[in-house]
């Protein structure tokens, strides 16, 4: 009797989740009260709704009021009704990524979308939502890796396991400086998420700035901005989840995401549909919340294993405000920001980085003596011509009234066409120096000539 009853309970505990079954209480918006599982079910658990037509809905639980489950669902609510079944299973989202991604466009659920068959599935699970390593267990940020970038390479270097944010307006030039990053790194593997995106921009972003080359290290995840919010937001989860991956292997990953304020837009979204409190510009708190959740996943990856993820997060600034709370937030996060200046896109100079407010927090100790110097130097004659600039435009200023400000304007113009790159132009570490040194040394040696 023993003997049955260890093998009956062996097969039992050997089965697939259980699966329990609810009802659909009401509907308001986007929010589906749920009854008769609250019990079974945690804030982040999965459901799906039973339509009429027998199609299956998947939602997400964001909340919990008495005896009912709220949820929210990832695409249209079409065909739902009252006393829907609700199917709910115990498997925590999780996707097998392998390295035949590479090459591929998927969308939030790590469905292939770019109707070149069935993605290849590796044999380890990643959950979507997973913590970064523990501090003392992380590698320290390692050399510097080359962007592609003249701008950025000279006064912003970046080092592999830094994150970034590029600080943007709408329509100052942000994605295009995104894929000349993405087309002209250095790192191993590259994994772009697409968050909120315009739908016309997807295939633009993957065909003519990515290319064929570039697109063969990487892998693009894609939510557009009519897709609902779990979707824009599950984005983000993913394309990090996908870079852990690459990072486990030792691969050096180029991480990015366009834009982190979409991100918390959606965040915004589900949080004020479940009832959660505005706070700062109607923000909810668990945005501010989940922000540090997610960009802390990038970074440097385990001593023993190796491997980085270098994180560039690109930020939509509302109205021109550097300092509305998504950009505030974000940039106490990240280890350095990049500043795009409308007026500076305006006059003509791309990529439009306003070096003066944009800094690199692993610089200076990144760089050699020299090149520190260099560096030095040449901020010091862009912020000399920066702080006299109204004055000069207006012809108020007269030459050698200050032999600072003369020494400023005569280094101008070198220096912004310096900092000016077209999309299709790849400029080295190397270059971006020699370069620089070339024209201070230049203008020095022509102004001893003249004296």
């Amino acid at each position: 009797m023993k003997n049955i009853i260890k093998s009956v309970t062996g097969e039992v505990e050997a089965l697939e989740d259980t699966i329990f079954f609810g009802r659909v209480k009401s509907i308001l918006g986007m929010l589906v009260e749920v009854e008769g599982i609250n019990q079974r079910l945690s804030v982040g658990d999965r459901c799906h709704i039973i339509t009429r037509d027998k199609r299956k809905v998947t939602c997400e639980i964001v909340g919990f009021k008495d005896d009912s489950a709220y949820a929210m669902a990832f695409s249209a609510l079409d065909g739902v009704g009252l006393g829907a079944r609700v199917e709910v299973t115990s498997t925590q989202p999780y996707i097998t990524p392998s390295n035949k991604w590479l090459g591929r466009v998927v969308n939030a659920m790590g469905d292939p979308i770019d109707g070149k068959g069935p993605l290849g599935q590796g044999k380890e699970s990643y959950f979507l939502k997973s913590t970064p390593p523990p501090a003392h267990q992380r590698s320290r940020v390692k050399e510097k890796i080359d962007l592609g970038v003249r701008a950025i390479n000279t006064f912003l270097s970046c080092c592999r396991g830094q994150r970034m944010g590029i600080f943007s307006g709408s329509g100052v030039g942000k994605s295009t400086l995104l894929s000349m990053l993405a087309k002209y790194t250095e790192a191993d593997i590259s994994v772009i998420g697409l968050v909120g995106e315009r739908g016309r921009e997807v295939t633009e972003f993957i065909e003519d700035y990515l290319g064929e080359e570039g697109l063969k290290k990487t892998v693009v995840v894609v939510a557009t901005g009519d897709e609902s919010p779990l979707m824009r937001r599950q984005a983000a989860y993913i394309t990090l989840s996908i870079a852990e991956f690459f990072r486990d292997q030792g691969k050096d990953v180029m991480c990015m995401i366009d834009s982190i304020t979409r991100f918390a837009m959606a965040q915004r979204e589900i949080g004020l549909s479940a009832g959660e409190p505005p706070a700062s510009k109607g923000y909810t708190p668990t945005v501010f919340a989940e922000l540090p959740k997610l960009l802390e996943r990038a970074g440097p990856g385990y001593k023993k294993v190796g491997g980085s993820i270098t994180g560039l997060f690109t930020v939509l600034v509302e109205g021109d405000d550097h300092n509305e709370p998504i950009s505030d937030a974000v940039r106490g996060i990240v280890d350095g920001h990049i500043v795009l200046d409308r007026e500076i896109a305006e006059g003509g100079r791309y990529p439009p980085i306003n070096i003066l407010r944009s800094i690199s927090r692993t610089m200076p100790d990144c760089n050699t003596k020299e090149q520190n110097e260099l560096v030095d130097r040449a901020r010091q004659l862009l912020a000399a011509y920066d702080e006299m600039e109204e004055m000069i435009r207006l012809g108020a200023y007269k030459r050698g009234s200050d032999p600072r400000t003369d020494e400023a304007i005569e280094y101008h113009d070198a220096l912004e066409s310096f900092l000016s790159q077209t999309k299709d132009e790849q400029i080295t570490l190397q270059q971006g120096y020699e370069e620089l040194a070339g024209i201070l040394d230049k203008s020095e040696a022509e102004q001893e000539e003249a004296e």
